[in-house]
């Protein structure tokens, strides 16, 4: 993952990935399950409809983060030479350009970086938008399957172990609860057409 995937952890439906309850309400005895959704995602073990739908998002939006890269790869370059004129007039030395060249520096390095702050933000506005567009039907596809797994399965209850981890909330848990891998097996073998993506070219 580089630094200018536009994917993080806080977008669109980290909060759908907090604890999910299915069927009635657990007694002492009930069958409780452990899913972790970041499995999800996993090139090899994961949910192919899922991840296949991520990858599209992030081909389509390469070239952004390209732009993005070229343009902090620029203003990094220009930084370290102004920052070593700086250096070299600290020490007596002699600057090899006229002042009037490090000023156009100057400004380009301004430019730059309003330019990147711009497109940043221009990007994951319409990243946030399409990942919604792409990938939101077959999430909504995948809790689907997962009520549908945890009644034929006789589960009460299915809890999210990866953000109940991840938050210290869930300390220790019995590795036979963990229902991962059943239930993506369970959702890969699904019909190919239980879940529709909208992944039409945007206008």
């Amino acid at each position: 993952m580089n630094t200018f995937r536009l994917i993080a952890a806080t977008f669109v439906f980290a909060a759908l990935f907090a604890v999910s309850a299915f069927a009635q309400a657990a007694a002492p005895t009930s069958k409780v399950g452990l899913i972790n959704t970041f499995a999800f995602e996993d090139e090899k073990g994961g949910i192919t409809k899922y991840r296949n739908a991520i990858a599209s998002v992030e081909t389509e939006f390469k070239p952004d983060n390209d732009k993005l890269r070229a343009s902090a790869t620029r203003f990094e370059t220009l930084r370290k030479e102004l920052e070593g004129f700086q250096n070299t007039i600290k020490s007596g030395g002699k600057v090899p350009i006229s002042d009037a060249a490090i000023q156009a520096k100057v400004d380009e390095l301004g430019k730059l970086e309003r330019e990147i702050k711009f497109q940043q933000e221009d990007a994951k506005t319409r990243y946030e938008r399409r990942y919604q567009t792409v990938v939101g039907p077959i999430y909504g596809d995948i809790m689907k399957a997962m009520q549908e797994f945890a009644k034929a399965k006789g589960y009460s209850v299915i809890l999210d172990g990866a953000k109940l981890q991840e938050s210290g909330i869930l300390m220790a848990f019995d590795d036979k609860t963990n229902v991962t891998t059943e239930f993506v097996t369970f959702y890969n073998a699904r019909p190919a057409g239980a879940a529709t993506a909208a992944a039409t070219t945007p206008k």
